[in-house]
């Protein structure tokens, strides 16, 4: 019989299917020895990661493996279908029971759970079918039972909360009349759920399934991984990606694997000259990949933007995005919190944004609004020299009197209001740069600042079309109530020279807001000239 020649691509939907996607070695980014050894001590434990990491595909990998060592059967059952069910725990179990029916059909090929739901349902009701269920099927098999339980967090409520303890109460009867081992898998570890129940009630995971004996995390891709995955690409189609391109890719995904993917697909199969297999993929091909998912706002990086609302989030990302020092740190739960969900990582003792995509999603959604509400965008003659250079001061000049008009109306009617100067400022600058250049964003809690890098495009060369990239760092300060203005002052000079001589720019600025209250328009707006080190340093107050 005739099979024709699949092509493959970069995923961005779903588990990975190896036949049409370019793929890893699904176990190779989790311990397996580690879990097998879990399994062996009959522990019920957590694996969790934030959303379109693989997780599904690797714990589909594991069942596989488990299966074919033959120790154990091994089942995955997915339970997102119950949470439209929410506080409706017999409604929400009945969805359970069945998933558990298809799964025990699809992956040990035994028809008998579907016989017991309703009868299970009737006689044990939503607080006790799911672990008479279990009970039932774990007395019939040759051998022991092991159950993935993926998107457990998806659950709301009571479901979640009956789930939980049936699985507890579950525990002391294993292996014979239980799963030997039970993994929970999820976007957060089960010590981050906050279960509010129908009667007002508010529980963490961890009271109701206290016999976790581990928390493991699915990791990101590593920068070999996202070599030999793009590499599958090139052996594939002979279209070939340009060395360079490989530490900017890191830069702007550190590993996440969804972004690794989209980019990789964006370039190859979205961008024009992409998509022609004899061009290579080049820097300014991933620089395009990149903007077009975050104009795009693809449903990965509309579910992240979705989680700033939580208020979890928010008092970090405040935090994170106003570049505050350890001294306002928020509390170390909500830390951990925001890190599990992928939108932080520990870099060097200070907590930042996971990567460059996020570092540039996450202001943009939170001044949105801001930057289309702003009056229409100028036309470029008065903010661009004749040589086609970009004249920052200019724009800065204009940015001080848009604040000082403007900046009580604006903030007062914004969420985020702890980082809105360092919001406002972005959304005023990137209404303006898009199009000729690039805002690089680097901020983190602990710094005590917010670094920004304008990357403008300009002639060269006219006649020839040829570019030469302008760089041009600002440093952002906050002088507030209790703030050493001497000290913000030398602080910022000195971290503006060595951020200026990393990125390797020609024109720095340093701009200080004081929120200080009680202090007067004419005091706070100001504009001045200093040196430290190789550099001359502009000075804006706003």
């Amino acid at each position: 019989m005739y099979a024709p020649k699949i092509d493959k691509f970069f995923n961005t939907a779903g588990p990975a299917q190896t036949d049409i996607h370019y793929t890893l070695d699904p176990l190779r980014r989790i311990n397996y020895k580690e879990i097998s050894q879990l399994i062996k001590q009959r522990s019920y434990f957590v694996l969790h990661a934030p959303r379109q990491t693989g997780k599904t595909t690797s714990l589909l990998a594991m069942v596989k493996e488990i299966n074919e060592e033959g120790t154990y059967h091994c089942a995955y059952i997915n339970v997102e279908t119950a949470q439209v069910a929410r506080n409706d725990v017999e409604a929400g179990m009945k969805a359970i029971l069945f998933a558990f029916a298809s799964a025990a059909e699809e992956f040990l090929g035994i028809t008998k759970p579907r016989e017991l739901i309703l009868p299970l349902i009737d006689q044990a009701g939503g607080y006790g079918a799911f672990k008479g269920m279990l009970e039932e099927f774990c007395k019939g098999l040759d051998k022991h039972l092991v159950l993935f339980i993926d998107e457990i967090d998806a659950l709301i409520g009571d479901t979640l909360v009956s789930v939980l303890r049936q699985l507890r109460d579950c525990y002391a009867k294993r292996p014979q009349l239980a799963p030997i081992s039970v993994i929970l898998c999820g976007v957060r570890d089960i010590r981050d759920y906050r279960i509010h129940r129908s009667d007002g009630e508010i529980i963490t995971g961890g009271s109701c399934f206290n016999v976790k004996a581990e928390s493991l995390r699915l990791g990101n891709f590593s920068q070999d991984d996202i070599r030999e995955l793009y590499l599958q690409h090139t052996e594939a189609t002979g279209q070939v990606f340009e060395e360079n391109i490989f530490p900017k890719v890191w830069e702007l995904t550190h590993g996440q694997p969804w972004l690794v993917n989209a980019l990789a697909y964006q370039a190859t199969f979205k961008i024009p000259g992409g998509r022609d297999r004899s061009n290579p993929i080049i820097l300014n091909m991933i620089e395009e990949a990149a903007n077009q998912l975050i104009i795009s706002r693809a449903t990965h990086l509309d579910q992240l933007t979705d989680k700033l609302r939580e208020l979890r989030v928010h008092s970090v990302l405040a935090a994170v995005i106003a570049g505050e020092t350890w001294t306002n740190k928020p509390a170390l739960d909500d830390l951990q919190y925001v890190i599990d969900i992928g939108l932080l990582r520990n870099e060097d003792g200070n907590y930042v944004i996971s990567n460059g995509i996020y570092r540039e999603v996450i202001p943009r959604e939170l001044s949105w609004v801001m930057e289309v509400g702003m009056t229409s965008r100028p036309t470029q003659p008065w903010y661009v020299e004749p040589n086609g250079k970009l004249n920052m001061s200019k724009l800065l000049r204009e940015f001080q009197q848009f604040f000082r008009e403007n900046s009580e109306s604006w903030l007062e009617r914004f969420d985020y209001k702890e980082a809105g100067f360092q919001l406002l400022l972005q959304a005023f600058l990137q209404r303006i740069v898009n199009g000729g250049g690039y805002i690089d964003r680097e901020y983190a809690l602990g710094l005590g600042r917010v670094d920004l890098l304008a990357r403008w495009r300009y002639p060269r060369d006219t006649a020839r079309g040829e570019q030469k990239e302008q760089r041009i760092v600002l440093e952002l300060k906050t002088i507030r109530e209790k703030s050493s203005v001497d000290r913000v002052l030398s602080e910022g000079l000195e971290q503006t020279a060595r951020y200026a001589a990393q990125s390797n720019a020609a024109e720095a600025h340093l701009i200080i807001c004081d929120e200080r209250p009680g202090q007067c328009w004419d005091g706070k707006i100001y504009e001045r000239s200093e040196r430290s080190g190789d550099f001359e340093i502009k000075i804006w107050g706003i």
